[in-house]
């Protein structure tokens, strides 16, 4: 299969290149501009010059490809994450971005299947209920532009073409976001977002891009997309032992709550991957945190 991703060079990029490659698909990365083109061949992917901002460039990028999936972000650093302003670039890259992918698709016959990246913070606080692909959701901030990215991709179903549309849990790994965590542990920041009781919806980027790769065998839909369900405790644990922690240490729920962006964080989410796991057979090569993670 001819594959475009776009965020070829990101945290979930670089491992969804890599596997596609192994895979025996014929992969290309869009590189917004001359820049950009050597990270992009860096991956491992053929560049392809184009803007996920510019439908005409967009368009002739994703000619000649069977599939696109689009796993583009512009996550803030921890400071500037503590902001709803902070945000605005990424929420530009889900909401515009996906709304010029639709209109790019629907310009190139040959391409099928679009994929597009989400999150599973927008599901509702659950407590121990699990949460599949219909639960219920709760919008706010910083999380809502991954739904609006999911209604654009999704009215290319009804188009014929097949719209995977991922809810993905937190990205845990040997990447700059963890190993930043991490080192915040260490000066004593808290590693666990509300009680330590609480479900947590997490996944190794690996496992989320085989996830990715899975998807383009499914029929059109919303797919959860996280490890096996933990508890906080747990995770925060092989978090704590990977920094070299005793104990993390844990924000207690009704502080977060007040902490504006940072109450996404302190819900109980008990995210199941069964409906994936039954359109494609896939299922996570590390199903619960611990030292191959990091």
């Amino acid at each position: 299969m001819r594959v475009m991703v776009i965020g070829a060079t990101g945290m979930l990029g670089r491992p969804l290149v890599r596997r596609l490659l192994t895979e025996g698909h014929e992969v290309s990365g869009l590189a917004r501009d001359v820049d950009r083109v050597a990270a992009v061949r860096a991956t491992g992917a053929e560049p392809v010059r184009g803007s996920l901002f510019d439908v005409d460039s967009l368009a002739g990028a994703l000619r000649g490809h069977d599939a696109v999936v689009n796993v583009a972000t512009r996550i803030p650093d921890a400071r500037r994450a503590m902001k709803l302003s902070g945000w605005a670039e990424n929420d530009r890259v889900r909401i515009t971005g996906s709304r010029t992918l639709a209109a790019a698709v629907r310009r190139v016959g040959e391409l099928g299947i679009v994929v597009q990246e989400g999150i599973s913070f927008v599901y509702a606080d659950g407590g121990d209920e699990e949460l599949d692909e219909d639960a219920p959701l709760a919008l706010r901030g910083n999380i809502a532009s991954s739904t609006v990215a999911h209604a654009n991709i999704a009215e290319l179903a009804d188009e014929g073409r097949t719209a995977i549309r991922l809810r993905i849990g937190l990205l845990v790994g040997d990447d700059p976001m963890t190993r930043t965590m991490l080192a915040a542990a260490r000066r004593g920041s808290p590693l666990i977002f509300g009680r330590r009781t609480d479900w947590t919806a997490a996944i190794h980027p690996d496992d989320a891009a085989a996830g990715a790769i899975a998807a383009l065998r499914a029929p059109s839909g919303v797919y959860n997309l996280a490890a096996d369900p933990m508890r906080k405790q747990e995770l925060g644990e092989a978090m704590a032992a990977a920094a070299g922690v005793r104990r993390p240490r844990a924000l207690p729920k009704w502080l977060a709550n007040r902490l504006g962006l940072m109450s996404v964080l302190a819900r109980s989410q008990r995210v199941v991957s069964t409906r994936l796991t039954e359109a494609t057979g896939w299922r996570p090569e590390r199903p619960v945190p611990g030292p191959s993670w990091f």
